[in-house]
């Protein structure tokens, strides 16, 4: 039960996420840490306040009658947590047996962009991009809180051994239905403190990610670039499916970011990863490797639509307008790595959005610029690899589609192109 106190917090902690910068979860650790009276249980239901006024946000808002955070963390308390007019009541919230009213209303009277909480143009966008059969189905798993995933760090451990150990712990985790190095718990828990995490043994990782790397098919002793390297998940697979051989290079224009990598893959006992910090466009160091890279990534930078179910507030930071800059920009990375791919060899295109101006735009842009790339099934690769994706994927075309609703993952796109 939340107490008013607690009640008040939440909405200062979600006005504060939606007026201000930067994402919710650094946004909740700042408050945190200037509020140290508030003890872990406290902190807890506060998070969870937030996060769910996040995720349905347009919906409360038009339950509340208003976009005041107060309000908006009532109307999901009653919405969502079965609160009553008398409770309500305690909190100071005027009119709750109306709020409660409309809380327990039919919601579908509502548009489907605030029956699904999303803004306006998003909305479109996905009645464009699925089924009118699939939107309810889309936009229930886009609201839903994702569940956890590890990925088994194969230079150490392998899953069943790590499954044992979890439970062993009192950790319940059941192996992911594709990626074969996975394992999931539906609800959070902190697995951090875990001796495996400080051994090494596996890294927080959706499944969607988990089958990226296996889209390089990387070969032992090969050259290969990832090329927005970032804070390295995928990295480090990579790192697990060379087996520590070869030459694996991390690039990124993010100094901190790479910083965590040179931690992470320590604690991983990865010993073939090159790490660099590259210059903002295109970089003359990367000169001297150009046409000689068996492999290359690029994780372009993007909107992240397809990750809504962990970080919900980005629906509400994203502008449209912002999308198309980003396509510009992941048009530019893509033309500068494929520089790096040598005659014969594999670039793979990924974001972690689910828009098309991301997405199959992007690479018809750049097939119409690069004839000597032609796309590759990635659904073919994958059961090669033996995960068994081709009959999950009812899109017709070769590349890969990842969505909440029809694979439990993030969103994810990624195409795998053969240079000739």
């Amino acid at each position: 039960m939340i107490t008013p106190a607690l009640h008040e917090a939440a909405a200062r902690l979600l006005g504060d996420i939606l007026e201000g910068p930067g994402a919710a979860d650094a946004r909740m650790d700042r408050f945190f840490r200037a509020q140290p009276r508030l003890g872990p249980k406290d902190r807890g239901v506060i998070a969870e306040a937030v996060y769910g006024s996040l995720r349905h946000h347009r919906l409360l808002c038009a339950l509340a009658q208003t976009p005041e955070p107060r309000h908006v963390i009532a109307a999901w308390l009653a919405a969502f947590e079965g609160y009553n007019a008398r409770q309500l009541q305690t909190l100071g919230v005027a009119h709750p047996e109306a709020l409660v009213a409309a809380a327990r209303a039919d919601r579908d009277a509502y548009p489907f962009a605030v029956s699904a909480s999303l803004p306006d143009w998003l909305a479109a966008r996905l009645t464009t991009l699925l089924p009118a059969s699939e939107l309810s189905a889309a936009a229930a798993a886009l609201l839903a809180p994702a569940p956890l995933d590890v990925r088994a760090n194969t230079l150490k451990t392998d899953r069943a051994t790590l499954q044992q150990a979890f439970a062993s712990a009192g950790h319940e985790l059941d192996p992911t239905p594709l990626s074969p190095w996975g394992l999931r718990r539906a609800s959070r828990a902190s697995l951090f403190r875990a001796p495996e995490f400080a051994a090494g043994h596996f890294e927080v990782q959706d499944e969607g990610s988990q089958l990226i790397a296996p889209l390089l098919e990387p070969r032992r002793g090969e050259r290969i670039v990832d090329y927005c390297a970032g804070a390295g998940g995928k990295t480090l697979h990579l790192s697990a499916l060379l087996a520590n051989s070869g030459m694996l290079y991390a690039f990124d224009t993010s100094q901190k970011r790479l910083d965590r990598l040179r931690e992470r893959a320590t604690r991983a006992g990865c010993d073939n990863i090159r790490i660099q910090t590259l210059e903002a466009g295109p970089d003359n160091r990367l000169k001297r490797l150009y046409g000689k890279i068996d492999r290359v990534l690029v994780d372009a930078p993007c909107s992240g639509t397809g990750t809504v179910r962990r970080s919900p507030d980005i629906k509400w930071r994203l502008a449209f307008e912002r999308v198309a800059h980003l396509a510009g920009q992941a048009r530019a990375i893509l033309t500068q790595a494929s520089r790096l791919v040598r005659p014969g060899g594999r670039l793979v295109y990924v974001t972690c959005s689910v828009l098309r101006e991301e997405n199959e735009d992007v690479i018809a842009d750049f097939l119409a610029e690069h004839g000597e790339y032609t796309p590759i099934d990635a659904s073919g690769i994958l059961t090669r690899r033996g995960i068994p994706f081709s009959a999950r994927a009812p899109d017709a075309d070769s590349a890969l589609r990842l969505w909440p609703h029809r694979h439990g993952t993030d969103g994810f796109f990624a195409q795998v192109l053969q240079r000739g």
